[in-house]
């Protein structure tokens, strides 16, 4: 009797996607009872493939840690999924690495696929085009990625070496707690245990990380998108704004995300609609003040400058400007 290929392939592919596959999971997966995955794992054993059986309540069968699989077996869905992934990671300035990395990698996946799937491929590459320019890059060191992302999954210490935007070195300890990306940049939140403090720091300003002995507990229900971005909110630069704009938290945050202001909500009304505009008050930090007068006149909400006096004298003179326009002929 002809053995079934087709699903001792299959049961390949699941072992590859990595981690422990149960028994029961597998027959699930492939139609067949459990001493039929059982035989299937023989298959695989007989061509050489470490298929590790591991025991115990939640045991099953695993690929042996660090067994790379020749030959690549993706599907069409599969192969363009990674191809698409890799172009939309060099535009959005999400790869690590050099820049080369992510075209080595696609040239290397197009040779290992079937010339059919590779010509379908290319035609589609090839007819991509991009509405939008590429991301600024400003990508880690893959060590350093790795090694921090170690950290936080086993709530390690980490040591890294840093240098700020003021070009200051400094070596620091963190209690990792997240690895973020946002706007084509990489970071990583945590707490220096040395002083106390939250901090965020910009991956690619690492140098070095070294996982360091010892554990900690991550503060509950953290959020480390969020603190990135009131973090981002909150850095110090050149001038600190404060408003009162009438409206709700939603309308202010069409304009102004988290990642530029934070807001001070007043306490719900018992009863109240949530969506009732009301007087939000907003703070944000900006080394610039010239954008900020367009992004309220686009809000087209009632507010109040409380400081610095020199945006209330820019929002005034873009008033002027607005209303000699409007009575040209």
């Amino acid at each position: 009797m002809a053995r079934p290929t087709g699903r001792v392939l299959a049961l390949l592919e699941l072992l590859q996607s990595g981690g422990i596959r149960t028994v029961a999971e597998l027959a699930d997966r492939l139609g067949v009872d459990g001493r039929t995955v059982r035989r299937y794992v023989d298959h695989l054993v007989d061509l050489d493939i470490p298929v590790e059986a591991v025991r115990g309540r939640y045991g099953g069968y695993r690929l042996a840690p660090g067994y790379r699989l020749p030959p690549l077996m993706l599907n069409d869905d599969e192969a363009l999924a990674v191809l698409l992934g890799l172009v939309a990671g060099r535009r959005t300035g999400l790869l690590t690495a050099t820049e080369t990395a992510g075209e080595t990698a696609a040239a290397k996946i197009r040779r290992a696929l079937p010339e059919r799937l590779a010509r379908r491929l290319d035609a589609v590459m090839e007819s991509l085009a991009f509405t939008a320019p590429p991301g600024e890059s400003a990508t880690p060191e893959t060590g350093v990625l790795l090694a921090v992302a170690d950290a936080v999954r086993h709530r390690r210490p980490v040591s890294i070496r840093y240098t700020a935007r003021d070009g200051r070195r400094s070596e620091r300890t963190l209690h990792p707690y997240g690895i973020v990306t946002h706007a084509g940049r990489w970071y990583v939140t945590g707490t220096d245990p040395g002083i106390g403090q939250d901090r965020t720091f910009r991956l690619d300003r690492v140098a070095d990380a070294r996982v360091l002995p010892g554990s900690f507990e991550p503060p509950a229900g953290l959020d480390p998108a969020q603190r990135v971005l009131s973090g981002l909110a909150k850095a110090a630069y050149q001038h600190e704004v404060a408003l009162r704009i009438h409206g709700t938290a939603e309308q202010i945050r069409a304009r102004l995300p988290a990642s530029v202001a934070s807001l001070e909500e007043p306490a719900p009304v018992e009863g109240a609609d949530p969506h009732t505009e009301r007087w939000i008050r907003v703070e944000l930090r900006a080394e610039r003040l010239d954008w900020l007068p367009p992004v309220l006149a686009s809000l087209d909400r009632p507010f109040v400058i409380e400081r610095p006096d020199e945006l209330r004298d820019l929002v005034i003179a873009l008033a002027d400007r607005f209303a000699a326009s409007a009575r040209q002929a």
